[in-house]
């Protein structure tokens, strides 16, 4: 019986088009920055830092660390003359990109509802933001406030989506086994991967990410409104 429900955040509690917000994201960034590296060098920096935290395996390294290591390098700048900056930009800037997402009263319903029923709830977003973005997205999505054991940010984590080790990790952290957990997310790839592991699975559907391969097997799906009602009614995965 599960144990421990774990809940992606973009497309999932938190309707977005993940595609448009990045690009968002990068426009806005990418000028704030020019003053210490040119946009056509901070942009490419910036994607090699996060492909470096995707490909990590390194387990003795955080996500942060792998990012600052591959980004300082490439974009040929010392971390005291641009994290100041990016620092600000995250304050300030990054909480009005709240109008590129779509909360729903849902969102909260549900993680009300599995904590009701005595479940144990983790944010499982893939730790390529620092702590501060991902915060501003839960409070967007309505669910800072929820009793969260863990949620998964660059600076604590080691591993990322799609990789089993990253999934592993939470288990780890959480002292539970994959087949105690349920995970609940749109990504295809990234999130319905965990099904390697034993792990029982919902894909969210309205802003489903599917790159066509490799193709993973779940055990249920729907909206976020057919999610709440499986769970009032302790349907199929839920099951008591």
């Amino acid at each position: 019986m599960a144990k421990v429900i774990l809940f992606d955040l973009d497309g999932t509690l938190l309707p977005m088009d993940t595609e448009s917000f990045i690009q968002t994201y990068i426009k806005e960034l990418a000028p704030r920055v020019a003053h210490i590296v040119e946009p056509q060098q901070f942009v490419p920096s910036l994607w090699a830092g996060t492909e470096a935290m995707i490909k990590n395996l390194d387990p003795m390294k955080t996500n942060e660390q792998v990012f600052e290591e591959t980004f300082l390098k490439a974009a040929n700048v010392n971390k005291e003359d641009i994290w100041p900056t990016l620092d600000h930009f995250y304050e300030t800037v990054f909480p009005t990109f709240s109008h590129l997402t779509k909360p729903t009263q849902t969102a909260k319903k549900v993680v009300e509802e599995v904590v009701s029923q005595g479940y144990r709830v983790g944010i499982a977003t893939n730790p390529v933001f620092p702590k501060v973005a991902i915060h501003h997205r839960l409070n967007w999505a309505g669910v800072a406030d929820m009793p969260f054991e863990m949620v998964t940010v660059y600076e604590e984590s080691t591993f990322t989506k799609p990789h089993t080790h990253y999934y592993e990790s939470i288990c780890n952290r959480l002292e539970v086994t994959p087949e105690e957990c349920i995970m609940i997310g749109n990504d295809i790839q990234e999130d319905m991967v965990v099904s390697e592991l034993g792990m029982k699975t919902f894909l969210v559907e309205g802003h489903v990410i599917d790159r066509g391969a490799p193709k993973y097997t779940f055990d249920e799906s729907g909206t976020l409104e057919d999610l709440y009602e499986r769970i009032v009614q302790r349907q199929g995965i839920f099951a008591k």
